[in-house]
């Protein structure tokens, strides 16, 4: 990228990093330099690239804001239309959970952003810290790319992605409107979405991976053009009777992951955990060695 390009996208990706990092604190309390603001002082930001909260998500981070506090402070600006407020530029999850939580006051740390650099820092929050689904990270990229002139290798370096990564997602927003909402929705994970990238019958193959629950190489066998063995078999043979259907909630609502019961042969079978996060397979680890 040319100097002239660098300049045009005001202090660069990395400077907007580097502020967006001294949000991260491992202290028991705020840092020294911040500010503490009543919560109804804050205002969202309006162009936050997110749309959708996980009340789930949230209630389990207000709950930790019940017991320890907000920790890591909010970065926030000068609201552009009122003095008496600030606009969030990176923390609305916290803001959201705290207002759950019926926290008044908030740390806050002040920031002098563009609306330009605003959209770019809610941007890099959510890739590295909301749990984005494949197809919104996706989104997020091409906005970082389009809007700010950002070339692949230049995220890659700064987020600490591969180059690999970056390009596979966003192939998944050539695929059909329907699917992606598969997707964000997690009735299909991102690895049938690569595998559908590349098939004229895309949304046909969704419906069948979700009503049949097929794995990954049977969605690569089907794209090219092989049946899968056990889509040949009658109707209702693969069936799940509702003991197990049942179980599979249970299981689901107690681990808080999506659990999935796969019967093999006579007796036998498989149960799949599905985790979104490393935080979310620490828990399955220490559920599994009897530590919780």
């Amino acid at each position: 990228m040319s100097q002239n390009k660098r300049s045009s996208l005001g202090r660069g990706l990395s400077a907007l990093m580097a502020d967006l990092q001294t949000d991260e604190t491992t202290e028991d309390q705020p840092r020294s330099g911040t500010l503490v603001v009543p919560t109804e002082q804050i205002a969202p930001n309006p162009d936050q690239p997110r749309r959708v909260f996980d009340q789930a998500a949230l209630a389990e981070l207000a709950d930790s804001i019940r017991h320890r506090g907000v920790i890591q402070p909010l970065i926030v600006r000068r609201h552009p239309q009122d003095d008496n407020l600030y606009q969030i530029v990176a923390g609305e999850r916290r803001w959201r959970a705290a207002q759950i939580a019926q926290l008044h006051e908030l740390p806050v740390l002040v920031r002098e952003f563009s609306d330009a650099e605003m959209l770019e820092v809610a941007i890099i929050e959510n890739i590295q810290r909301a749990d984005l689904n494949a197809i919104d990270e996706a989104a997020s990229y091409r906005q970082l790319m389009t809007r700010f002139g950002h070339t692949q290798e230049r995220l890659a370096e700064a987020l600490g992605k591969s180059r690999s990564h970056i390009a596979n997602l966003l192939r998944l927003l050539n695929l059909p409107d329907q699917i992606q909402e598969w997707v964000r929705e997690d009735k299909l994970s991102a690895g049938h979405a690569r595998a559908l990238v590349t098939a004229e019958n895309a949304t046909a193959i969704a419906r069948k991976i979700i009503e049949k629950d097929l794995s990954v190489r049977e969605v690569e066998s089907l794209v090219r053009g092989d049946k899968p063995a056990r889509l040949s078999r009658p109707r209702g043979a693969a069936e799940k009777d509702a003991d197990t259907r049942a179980l599979e909630g249970d299981l689901s609502a107690t681990l808080k992951m999506r659990v999935q019961i796969k019967p093999v042969g006579h007796d036998g079978g498989q149960v799949v955990i599905t985790y979104k996060d490393l935080d979310q397979l620490d828990t399955l680890c220490q559920v599994l060695a009897g530590s919780r």
